[in-house]
């Protein structure tokens, strides 16, 4: 589910960033600590995150508009630079409220991070995550060969940064087309964000724990069906079309990537936004509190002051009237 959230995370947990990844959110968490002792103290601490934090979305620009090539990544990365500026300045400046979005960062990231960055518990997901999708396409009468390793057929597979059980091998002419689960397609991103998001507000932790069950559930749920809809539609290449317009705005030479880069980049991600949306609704229906954090982002996008829960009718289960 929403492999642009788990992409971007992976890339922060990975590679040259893996340290640097560690090193912010250890900021992030020492702010977050201390503001439940000395806020004033801990202010500082936080605002030198979310500064950190906006130079490596700055840094990922590049990556995310270049080489991944995705419309809704690179918009949603480069949107991520002045809007963690913009967090920066106004905790500086005493908005408390977004102390609440610090939190949110700092569990997300202790959930991610660990994940992506320990070898064993990274493989084991990709491994699952690959044989439950694998499963469901059989249900679908496909049974595409599941490959180790980085080659098939004496070629490399594009894009696999791991050698694991993980890699769905299609054949086209004789051609073959792979398909690679990585770890921004096992879901973990997208639960790493609302595991923040609902642990990072002030609530029962009862109502949290069912905010958790109706939200993580649906998330892995419809990452599988994400995962077979892009398997088989770009591996039976179902979506080449207008190849003479999604070439050349994607810039890609090989016309069989054309149905990859339709299903993936377009209709999955697209579907993705809107999926995030609706679990974010099923959440604040059972967490309302999270609504502080949905508040303080529009008003970091609009600079006015939001108060949906009121605009929405939405009472916090405590305030319902007794038999109600």
């Amino acid at each position: 589910m929403a492999a642009e959230v788990g992409a971007v995370l992976e890339a922060f947990a990975t590679g040259i960033w893996e340290w640097r990844g560690w090193l912010v959110i250890l900021l992030f968490l020492a702010g977050t600590l201390l503001e439940y002792v000395d806020r004033s103290r801990a202010r500082p601490i936080l605002v030198t995150a979310w500064v950190l934090f906006a130079l490596f979305w700055a840094t990922m620009v590049p990556y995310f508009v270049f080489e991944q090539k995705s419309i809704v990544e690179s918009l949603g990365t480069i949107l991520a630079v002045p809007l963690s500026i913009v967090v920066a300045y106004h905790l500086a400046r005493g908005r408390d409220s977004l102390f609440v979005i610090s939190r949110v960062v700092v569990i997300a990231g202790l959930i991610f991070q660990p994940v992506v960055t320990i070898g064993f518990v990274r493989q084991v997901l990709i491994e699952i995550v690959t044989d439950q999708t694998a499963w469901l396409m059989s249900l679908l009468g496909r049974q595409p060969e599941v490959v180790a390793g980085f080659y098939v057929d004496g070629l490399r597979i594009a894009e696999k940064a791991y050698p694991y059980d993980s890699t769905f091998v299609f054949r086209e002419a004789g051609q073959p087309i792979t398909y690679n689960i990585a770890i921004a397609c096992t879901g973990i991103g997208s639960m790493a964000i609302f595991g923040g998001l609902i642990g990072g507000v002030s609530a029962p932790w009862r109502r949290k724990l069912r905010a958790l069950a109706v939200s993580l559930p649906v998330i892995y749920v419809l990452n599988l069906v994400r995962n077979v809809f892009i398997a088989i539609g770009f591996g039976e290449q179902h979506f080449h079309v207008v190849p003479g317009i999604i070439m050349p705005l994607f810039g890609i030479e090989e016309p069989l990537m054309v149905s990859y880069y339709v299903v993936d980049r377009i209709l999955a991600q697209s579907a993705s936004v809107v999926a995030l949306v609706v679990i974010t609704w099923i959440v604040v229906r059972e967490l309302p509190e999270v609504l502080v954090v949905v508040e303080d982002g529009l008003f970091l996008l609009t600079g006015e002051e939001y108060d949906l829960q009121a605009a929405l009718g939405i009472e916090t289960p405590e305030a319902a009237p007794s038999g109600a």
